[in-house]
């Protein structure tokens, strides 16, 4: 067990709602505090695996999701205080609306993360023609749970005069203090899709338009006030088991990560690190052939829809991958991944492209979003990583499908207790919509590394 006490400066940057510019502004307080000098980290409330990607963006460092659903709250705050110790700041984002969470409840919430790691919060909001009533908006949020940990706001898409005229009223009825404002910039505005905001990688000059932000917020918003209320926070005091790695050299597993793959918890990384991988990224889109002495395979989320033809115009790397997991190489595979491997996957325009061939079937696009949300993923067989009765914890969001999701895993939500059959286990392949979260069962992740080391000795 590791135990650190961390003196950690940290804000969380919430909303009242979806759409109210948490991204942009995370990623602007991120740039300023670089161009401050500061040493910044980031965190994600909840599952969302496109947001971290714009923080790692603007710091060439992992961001981390911090998720109550996927961890308890002592967890959460150790996987804070080791992932912050050492940096000056640290930026949450929240998800959602403040107290959204699970099913209609406060669990896995912003707010809920905001009070287990004592995080003063900051909330941007969109005035949208109101005045007093965004007072009331406000000290609605302010008396709805107690604590309720905000102490600012920033008045977001926000003309300067509106900002001086909705300040003292907002100060004088809710006792918050207003730290300024950002003016509409619809050329810094980042785009969506059917999953959220596009990824990263995918923003024309994304470099320039946070700097833009940044330096906006240098101008009209008082950064030294948002600071002290970072500062303010108390000593994060934590434990953290830490997974006991195998002896001898890294086994080398090869990681897919390019735009079409990209979907991927940091601290599922870091784990088979800890247990004795050594992982290597290559691109499904780009590479010809699999990392040289990779022993395992780990393909992730994404939008591989999105580039079916150009993966499926790779076609040396298909075969390699194909004749890999046939070979008996342990295979792992989430949501895009596990689209990936199947005979054939549906572009956006309607157009089947021949796949990896690994699993039977086809991808396609559904009618809405399938399977939405947190479950719980049970075993009802034996599989590879989890043996029979055993769970792991996971999220599903996803708009393409699979004419056979699988049979040998059990999911089922939180609350409402909807459960389906998912995940498809053959040989020493794991592979399903599933997004799994390692650290809530790191024997899943011990047993993976390890199959991938007696494949490595041939024993497999």
């Amino acid at each position: 067990m590791e135990h650190q006490t961390v003196s950690l400066p940290r804000v969380m940057v919430a909303a009242p709602a979806s759409s109210s510019g948490k991204t942009s502004l995370t990623c602007a307080l991120l740039q300023a505090a670089l161009n401050r000098g500061v040493d910044p980290c980031a965190f994600k409330c909840g599952p969302d695996y496109i947001d971290p990607l714009f923080h790692r963006e603007v710091l060439s460092l992992p961001s981390r999701n911090l998720d109550l659903f996927f961890s308890d709250e002592p967890t959460v705050r150790g996987l804070m205080a080791r992932a912050g110790a050492g940096h000056g700041l640290a930026v949450l984002e929240g998800c959602m609306g403040f107290y959204d969470g699970i099913a209609g409840t406060e669990r896995a919430s912003s707010w809920h993360l905001a009070r287990a790691t004592d995080t003063p919060v900051v909330l941007t909001v969109v005035p949208g023609g109101t005045s007093l009533t965004l007072a009331a908006v406000l000290q609605g949020l302010r008396s709805f749970r107690a604590p309720d940990m905000i102490q600012g706001v920033i008045l977001n898409q926000c003309s300067p005069k509106l900002c001086r005229h909705l300040t003292p009223i907002l100060e004088r009825e809710t006792g918050l203090q207003v730290l300024g404002h950002i003016p509409r910039m619809p050329d810094c505005a980042l785009a969506s899709r059917h999953l959220g905001l596009i990824t990263a990688a995918e923003v024309e000059g994304l470099q320039e338009k946070i700097l833009r932000l940044a330096g906006q917020m240098e101008e009209s918003v008082d950064l030294d006030a948002l600071f002290a209320i970072a500062a303010s926070a108390p000593p994060l005091t934590a434990s953290l088991e830490t997974a006991r790695p195998r002896s001898g050299g890294g086994i080398p597993i090869a990681v897919a990560r390019d735009r079409a793959f990209s979907f991927y918890y940091e601290d599922n990384l870091e784990l088979l690190e800890e247990l004795g991988a050594e992982l290597v990224e290559f691109s499904p889109l780009t590479s010809r052939h699999l990392p040289s002495g990779a022993k395992g395979l780990y393909l992730g989320g994404g939008y591989p829809e999105l580039y079916a033809r150009q993966l499926s115009r790779n076609r040396d790397l298909r075969a390699e991958i194909c004749a890999a997991a046939r070979a008996g190489m342990p295979v792992l595979a989430e949501c895009g991944g596990f689209l990936y491997l199947q005979e054939e996957l549906e572009d956006e325009n309607g157009v089947f492209w021949p796949m990896a061939g690994v699993l039977s079937g086809r991808g396609k696009r559904a009618s809405g979003t399938g399977r939405f949300g947190y479950i719980s993923l049970t075993a009802e067989q034996d599989t590879p990583y989890l043996p029979w009765g055993e769970t792991i914890a996971a999220h599903e969001f996803h708009r393409w499908d699979s004419g056979d999701n699988g049979t040998a895993c059990r999911a089922q939500k939180p609350v409402t207790g909807e459960a389906w059959l998912c995940v498809r286990c053959e040989g020493a392949l794991f592979a399903g919509f599933p997004h799994l979260y390692f650290r809530s069962n790191p024997a899943f992740a011990s047993r993976f590394v390890a199959a991938c080391g007696r494949f490595q000795e041939g024993a497999l």
